[in-house]
């Protein structure tokens, strides 16, 4: 009698990427997933071929689902200094309302990157490589409308706003407290003043 599935596999892959956003991927084991998902290990591995294959498919689903999300509702906002000053507040505010202190899962990741496969250094390359070039378009278009001085320079710049960013979501994992990740966003808006 062939395998069939009991499950939703997208509930499952949900489950499973907060047991990794909050653990991360060495840490958390197949017991932890089996427990957080509700379903047997043979199950887990008939429908995702094991412990990589769930991590990659819950870390596409957090980039999709979060930041994805994330830079298209920043790219509509029409005020580039307000689209960051919106992001770095939100960074802050975050960092503050999360109770198990996960920060971002694919910062996290990004953290142990030499530790993972090629596919999961892909998808953590990109995402980074696409939050930098949302940081530069909108630095270039804040100088079309001269919102930013034409003295910044839009690359170096937006690389040391994504750097900013990487480096709150990690101090906001317990590290820092609220003043000083506000402090931290105000330096950041300065990169563009």
């Amino acid at each position: 009698m062939p395998w069939e599935k009991s499950f939703d596999e997208k509930d499952v892959i949900d489950k499973a990427m907060h047991v990794f956003w909050e653990k991360g991927y060495t840490a958390t084991s197949i017991s932890d997933l089996t427990t957080a998902t509700g379903i047997q290990r043979g199950s887990l591995y008939n429908a995702f071929a094991g412990k990589q294959e769930l991590f990659l498919q819950s870390l596409l689903k957090y980039d999709t689902e979060q930041r994805r999300v994330l830079l298209k509702q920043l790219e509509a906002i029409d005020d580039p200094r307000k689209a960051f000053s919106v992001l770095f507040d939100a960074i802050v505010q975050q960092s503050l309302e999360d109770p198990q202190k996960k920060g971002c899962f694919l910062v996290n990741t990004s953290l142990t990157l030499s530790d993972h496969d090629e596919q999961t250094q892909e998808i953590v390359t990109v995402a980074l490589k696409e939050f930098a070039q949302f940081f530069e378009r909108q630095i270039k278009l804040g100088q079309q409308r001269d919102q930013i001085p034409a003295t910044v320079s839009a690359r170096p710049t937006a690389q040391a706003l994504l750097a900013l960013v990487v480096g709150m979501r990690v101090m906001g994992r317990g590290c820092f407290n609220k003043a000083a990740l506000q402090q931290v966003a105000k330096q950041a808006m300065r990169l563009v003043s």
